[in-house]
């Protein structure tokens, strides 16, 4: 195909920016990060977006690479994102054949305040960091390297690519930060639905209604306000399925037990549909995209479950299967339940928490998204 016909931007990958889990050690120096990127699409160019939303520092990239390309930044090979923003580099000239996976490798000389990514799980979803400067090797030295699941400052990659093709955004928790929006880029493209990207903005432990302002609980993650309207910037994007809430549920404990998580955050089943009204669907809407919602999974059996909270969930649950402010609704609650007891988790598919599904459920949850959003 030639590259005239590749006219449009649009998202390939992508990954929300949040607050990571601030232990003991917080910088990092003389550090290289490499993640491998299937990419969904074919195209000629490509452009990164590197995201320090959540640092209190500037971070300079001292150099980065798509396989053995360099990617620039107005002409540099230093990127530096100010405390709280965004950068995004050069149109990179990168001839891409959908299928493939290419390295995006980052290197950082200096000590860097590693406080902005985000921990994601799935097939899909993996890196490696090393010490040292390996952003051009070919391979990474074994002694000198480790997997990580923390994506850090990598935020979303856009290819020039043909103008059929479209983005789909999975919003939400850890539930979305994990397996099942991998396993939705799987069936796809085993399906021969060829032209839709899986854009997965999600972090844990995340709220539609709050957050925490304390290194205790700071990696949980901005709240619903602050997030969704920095997150939605995808290119390309023609729908989004929101799948939120269940941790204003369940965090609430009472200030006697946790000065953070008073019961003063637990919300009523309206306050959470006023907040998705508000917060989500307005602004989606005036993005001119599509909004579905996605139902809240079992809790039974989870270490604050009582039935009060499961009350909230299912009273929420029925309006997001049935409003009419949604095109539509994936849902997943339905797709994960004991059928003998709603309550529950099915056979096989709780991870033993009580909250989180298992893989085998992460891959039902793929499978019960509707074949309309991936055409």
């Amino acid at each position: 195909m030639s590259e005239n016909k590749y006219t449009k931007w649009v998202a390939c990958w992508g990954n929300a920016t949040s607050i990571t889990d601030r232990k003991e050690a917080v910088y990092a120096k003389d550090i290289t990060l490499r993640y491998p990127i299937r990419m969904c699409f074919s195209g000629s160019k490509l452009r990164f977006r590197f995201s320090n939303l959540t640092g209190t520092e500037a971070v300079t990239i001292s150099e980065a690479f798509v396989a053995h390309t360099p990617i620039t930044f107005e002409g540099n090979k230093q990127g530096v994102i100010a405390p709280g923003k965004e950068i995004e580099s050069d149109e990179i000239p990168f001839n891409v054949t959908a299928g493939e996976t290419l390295d995006v490798s980052l290197y950082f000389a200096d000590f860097t305040q590693m406080n902005a990514g985000t921990l994601i799980t799935g097939p899909l979803s993996s890196g490696k960091y090393s010490y040292g400067n390996f952003a051009n090797a070919d391979e990474l030295p074994a002694d000198l390297t480790r997997n990580t699941n923390w994506f850090y400052f990598l935020n979303t990659i856009d290819i020039l690519t043909e103008e059929k093709n479209f983005a789909l955004v999975c919003y939400g928790d850890s539930i979305t930060a994990q397996d099942w929006p991998d396993y939705l880029s799987i069936r796809a493209a085993q399906e021969g639905f060829n032209n839709v990207s899986i854009i997965r903005r999600a972090v844990s432990g995340t709220r539609i209604l709050r957050q925490y302002d304390c290194i205790t609980y700071a990696a949980y993650g901005l709240k619903g306000a602050t997030r969704f309207p920095i997150e939605m910037n995808v290119a390309g994007a023609k729908s989004v399925i929101i799948q939120h809430g269940i941790n204003d549920i369940i965090h609430p404990v009472g200030a006697e037990v946790n000065q953070f998580r008073p019961w003063s955050d637990m919300p009523t089943t309206q306050n959470l549909i006023d907040g998705v009204e508000k917060i989500y669907i307005a602004h989606a809407r005036s993005l001119g995209l599509n909004v579905w919602s996605g139902t809240l999974l079992p809790i039974f059996g989870w270490r604050t479950y009582n039935e009060n909270r499961d009350v909230i969930r299912n009273e929420f649950n029925k309006w997001l299967r049935e409003s009419d402010k949604f095109n539509g609704c994936v849902d997943f609650d339905k797709a994960v339940q004991d059928s003998a007891d709603p309550k529950k988790f099915a056979d096989g598919f709780d991870s033993g928490d009580h909250l989180h599904p298992s893989a085998k459920a992460y891959e039902a949850m793929a499978e019960c998204v509707p074949a309309e959003l991936l055409k």
